[in-house]
């Protein structure tokens, strides 16, 4: 389990799809990144675009940054923690790095044939499905609270229609009061 939680830390989002990048996955896979990348150019037909693409320097600099401000993952048995990532991914600094989307990252499997990275795929893909079982969750949690903050909503008008009606009442007792407690006029009659 603590290797799927390593995963998911290992998943970003960029351009709306949730990627891993090929140093992460060289790392998983026990390979180097270059070769990792040698197998996909060799097998380049089966990365369309919505497969793999390579990030722009800004978006680089962007992950780069969110790696650095975490300080490292929990131990997951890869012995490897974010700082590490970063300084083992410097050598991207010609190259930009390479995102795999699930898709991507499923191909990969008949690319990188080797047991340990068949049984990181099924991982990894483990990994993916959670994330997207956490992410369906938090969608429903937000449907719930907005149906609430609607319900309420409700409530304070029909809260504000009860006060109304409860001044209404007071301000008529008040008065009935006051008539009756009202200084007579006009002849008294002595019983």
């Amino acid at each position: 389990m603590q290797i799927i939680k390593s995963i998911q830390n290992r998943i970003y989002e960029i351009r709306g799809e949730r990627v891993m990048l090929d140093f992460d996955l060289a790392i998983l896979y026990e390979v180097e990144t270059k070769v990792l990348n040698q197998a996909v150019k060799r097998n380049i037909k089966r990365f369309p675009d919505d497969f793999m693409f390579q990030l722009t320097s800004f978006e680089w600099q962007d992950i780069s940054i969110q790696n650095e401000k975490i300080d490292s993952s929990p131990t997951d048995g890869i012995n490897m923690n974010r700082s590490q990532i970063v300084t083992g991914s410097q050598k991207h600094r010609g190259n930009l790095p390479y995102a795999f989307t699930e898709q991507g990252v499923a191909m990969l499997s008949g690319v990188v044939n080797s047991d340990k990275a068949i049984n990181m795929n099924i991982a990894i893909m483990r990994a993916f499905v959670d994330v997207r079982k956490i992410l369906l969750k938090q969608s429903n949690i937000n449907e719930q609270l907005i149906e609430i903050k609607e319900r309420i909503g409700e409530h304070d008008v029909q809260l504000n229609e009860l006060y109304d009606a409860m001044e209404n009442l007071i301000d008529e007792k008040i008065a009935q009061i006051k008539w009756n407690d009202r200084e007579r006029i006009g002849f008294k009659i002595k019983e």
